[in-house]
């Protein structure tokens, strides 16, 4: 065989092996999950992230915090509110933070919302700063929309999203909260008017919706007096207004607010200290959720007619 023919069988070998690596080469697989940390003054913090199916085709995604109740965690939430099963059907991205771990026997994870809660009030952890540097490494570094960044939470986390909502609303869209009370110990001011949307059960005894002590004997004050705190900072006109009641549920509507904003009160009559439409956790979140409304659409549907200005 002559040099030249040689040559040109060793190039056509050649080439038809890079052929067949291309053809063979597996793609970049596509990461939906995340657990992460970041430091938040000196403390590492940590996080789960889920971005829906459609995330790697598209952009302009909203940003659902999911923020657990005292004792709580990430996995647990996520477990018992079924809201990753949410985001990934109507497509928005669920971040779930968690609160710092007590140095006592049970390890319990809390949130500083201000009155409340245990380990994280009594050693002042700054939460609002933890939520606030999370939202801001997301937007970076995910295709999230900054107008549309909303918080939940359930029992001490939903008390955490009163307290975003007063001290950093020009980050947060819009709240939805759970089975809590506000507990802010400096005045509400937030530089713009927030929507909000509360659910409660009435046989709720861990935290009364009327007030009163409840779960490790604290003080929470009455929904309605907070709501009507919320009516004012939000400068409404139409106040109170019952558009829903039977042997179910009571829905109530604040509205003629600035920024045409509102905010929707659901109290059942089922359930208790709970997720409604969500499963019983366990530990002080372990009662029944009710069935006659379920919570994450009801918030989807609330969150998807705000963004931030």
């Amino acid at each position: 065989m002559n040099v030249k023919l040689r040559t040109c069988l060793f190039t056509l070998i050649f080439i038809s092996l890079l052929s067949c690596s291309k053809d063979e080469a597996t793609p970049e697989e596509k990461v939906f999950r995340f657990d992460a940390t970041m430091k938040v003054d000196g403390r590492t913090r940590t996080y789960s992230l889920n971005l829906p199916p459609n995330y790697y085709e598209d952009a302009g995604f909203s940003l659902v915090i999911a923020m657990h109740g005292g004792g709580g965690s990430a996995e647990q939430f996520e477990t018992t509110s079924k809201l990753t099963e949410k985001a990934n059907a109507s497509h928005f991205i669920v971040v779930y933070p968690e609160g710092v771990v007590s140095t006592g026997a049970l390890g319990a994870r809390t949130w500083n919302a201000g009155g409340c809660c245990a380990y994280a009030i009594e050693h002042q952890i700054d939460d609002v700063k933890f939520i606030e540097q999370l939202i801001d490494k997301l937007v970076a570094d995910y295709k999230i929309d900054p107008k549309k960044v909303y918080a939940t939470g359930h029992s001490n986390g939903g008390m955490l999203s009163y307290r975003l909502a007063c001290e950093i609303s020009e980050k947060i869209a819009a709240i939805a909260t759970s089975s809590c009370t506000m507990v802010v110990k400096q005045p509400c001011d937030p530089s713009r008017a927030v929507p909000v949307l509360h659910i409660h059960s009435v046989v709720d005894e861990k935290v009364p919706y009327t007030g009163g002590t409840g779960i490790s004997n604290a003080y929470f004050p009455p929904l309605d007096s907070i709501l009507n705190v919320w009516s004012l900072v939000n400068d409404c006109e139409t106040i109170a207004q019952v558009l829903h009641n039977d042997d179910d549920y009571k829905f109530t509507k604040w509205s003629d607010c600035s920024g045409q904003v509102t905010i929707h009160y659901y109290l059942t009559q089922d359930g208790g200290h709970a997720w409604a439409g969500g499963l019983a956790g366990g530990g002080i979140n372990g009662d029944t959720p009710s069935v006659v409304i379920n919570t994450n659409d009801l918030l989807w549907d609330f969150f998807q007619q705000y963004q931030l200005p």
